[in-house]
């Protein structure tokens, strides 16, 4: 069965974060889901370049994902984390144990909401103390159980990797990464 992931644009979201992991996982042919938490499916990044989402959140089938993933930025990072509905999927999914993924300052919403507690979690540098409960990590990725976390823009392909790698297998991730020259 296909593999499925979304994931989550507020305005303010960090364009290349997003992108590139939507990018690679359609590359390893896990269908990607760019879900609009705004209300519309126009959502522009923090560096004013727009996109649209596939679809709106009212609409999108959450309950469906095998991962649920989360792009860095701001005020993006702000606008997911007050968003009450996207953080009652998050707590659902990890209950489940799906996979739960957030690059560059996105992590501070798993962590002020304790999903990464007892959990290896890196981030952007300065929000550390947003990791509620969590094993700090500088690593470029950190994955523990089914929480993949990552620091930046910088990391956005490693970071992709890794979810297809969780996904599918390292085989994939590895081709993939070998397709873009990494």
């Amino acid at each position: 069965m296909k593999k499925k992931a979304l994931i989550f644009l507020a305005d303010g979201f960090e364009e290349v974060e997003g992108l590139t992991v939507v990018d690679l996982l359609r590359r390893a042919e896990i269908s990607v889901d760019m879900v609009s938490i705004t209300g519309n499916k126009k959502v522009t990044g923090s560096h004013g370049i727009s996109v649209e989402a596939d679809v709106l959140f009212a609409e999108a089938d959450v309950a469906e994902a095998d991962a649920y993933i989360l792009p860095g930025g701001m005020p993006g990072t702000r606008n997911l984390e007050a968003c009450a509905p996207l953080i009652d999927v998050l707590k659902e999914a990890n209950e489940k144990g799906k996979l739960l993924c957030a690059i560059c300052a996105a992590p501070l919403v798993l962590g002020v909401n304790h999903l990464l507690e007892g959990k290896k979690a890196s981030c952007y540098p300065g929000f550390e103390k947003d990791l509620h409960g969590a094993l700090v990590s500088y690593d470029p990725v950190s994955k523990q159980d089914n929480v993949i976390t990552s620091r930046g823009l910088g990391t956005a392909i490693a970071f992709g990797a890794e979810i297809i790698e969780a996904l599918l297998d390292k085989d994939t991730a590895e081709k993939v990464k070998e397709s873009i020259i990494y």
